[in-house]
């Protein structure tokens, strides 16, 4: 059973192209709010945003600036449309656009790798070899067996491709995956590892609702059967994987917003919709239900920022909600009284209903 439970107001305001990852029991976030004029007076840093799922507070570390218009040369600048993916205790940041100087040059797309050490909190810039990708923003990321894989993107407004390319973290070589079949040009999608497999849903070319399947270990774009009920076409769209199958959420088409949920099995590839307990705390039509971070933390799903109103709202759906937790909702739906439970109750039903 899915269930909305907490919506909380007051972190930072994330809106385009930003990315997150969890680790442990926080989420780092890497992005950049909508005010270009702010970050050109910040030295153009991107900044880290920290939220801790147990007491669902947001920290936010300091900049590592060297004075007025400058920054550390391993520090990435401000961006947007890159990605993060995390193996074992460093996160990696590649490509993106630079949102502080304007539309110019292909330069401006990022293809500098970022490494973040969650330990220390340290930045670095891993020396990297072999078939270098070009600068791009919109592409998505995943990570098997420490194997970082970029598929899509474009770069120069717009130029989109549908290539893949693979880091090898241990080695630090990149290389061009020669694929059999091709897919369509992308960017603005999903992709999600599941097994061996990456399935990329939705895109900003035509808003395709089609699931394109890549196998991994033969480097094959596998044929894939159409499913009789489908969501509507998207881009910007938020996906997880959870139990073997493929989750969506969100996103939008340029003639409308989602705040469906639904669930592709990979076995059948069959879409089923999902109806979450609780009250959905996303009302349709809300511009900022796309480019929505999604994290999955032991069995929630953390879901803050979105497009152009710059929301601080931060959402939690639980996929699994435990008999407490179910209690708690009760608590806080019904305003019951509350002096009587456990004082760790009461903490925790404190923690979810104060805003950051």
């Amino acid at each position: 059973m899915f269930c909305w439970v907490v919506q909380q107001k007051g972190g930072p305001k994330r809106a385009t192209h930003h990315t997150a990852v969890a680790v442990g029991h926080r989420v780092y976030s890497f992005g950049w709010y909508c005010d270009r004029k702010i970050y050109m007076y910040n030295m153009g840093q991107i900044e880290v945003h920290i939220f801790n799922t147990v007491s669902l507070r947001w920290m936010t570390l300091p900049t590592m600036a060297i004075g007025r218009g400058q920054h550390l040369p391993e520090v990435p600048t401000m961006c947007e449309g890159h990605t993060a993916v995390l193996i074992e205790d460093i996160i990696y940041i590649w490509g993106g656009f630079s949102v502080c100087s304007g539309f110019k040059n292909r330069s401006e797309y990022c293809n500098i790798l970022y490494a973040f050490d969650v330990i220390n909190h340290r930045w670095s810039n891993p020396n990297v070899s072999g078939t270098v990708p070009e600068g791009r923003c919109g592409h998505s990321a995943c990570v098997l067996e420490n194997v970082i894989y970029i598929f899509g993107g474009y770069n120069w407004l717009t130029v989109y491709t549908n290539d893949i390319y693979k880091l090898d973290t241990d080695t630090m070589v990149w290389s061009l995956i020669n694929t059999r079949g091709t897919p369509e040009p992308s960017s603005n999608h999903s992709a999600t590892i599941i097994g061996t497999k990456m399935f990329v849903f939705g895109g900003q070319v035509n808003h395709s609702n089609n699931i394109s399947v890549f196998d991994i270990e033969t480097s094959c774009w596998l044929s894939t059967p159409c499913a009789q009920l489908l969501p509507e076409g998207r881009r910007r769209h938020s996906a997880f994987a959870y139990n073997e199958e493929l989750y969506i959420f969100g996103g939008d088409n340029l003639k409308q917003t989602f705040n469906d949920l639904w669930k592709f099995n990979t076995e059948t590839f069959t879409w089923k919709k999902i109806e979450a307990k609780g009250k959905s705390p996303f009302p349709l039509g809300y511009s900022y239900l796309s480019m929505l971070c999604c994290c999955m933390v032991g069995n929630r799903i953390i879901l803050f920022g979105g497009y152009k109103s710059t929301p601080n709202d931060l959402y939690i759906l639980y996929l699994s909600p435990s008999l407490k937790t179910l209690c708690k909702l009760a608590v806080i739906q019904y305003s019951l009284e509350q002096s009587g439970l456990p004082h760790d109750v009461r903490w925790e039903l404190a923690a979810m209903t104060t805003n950051n």
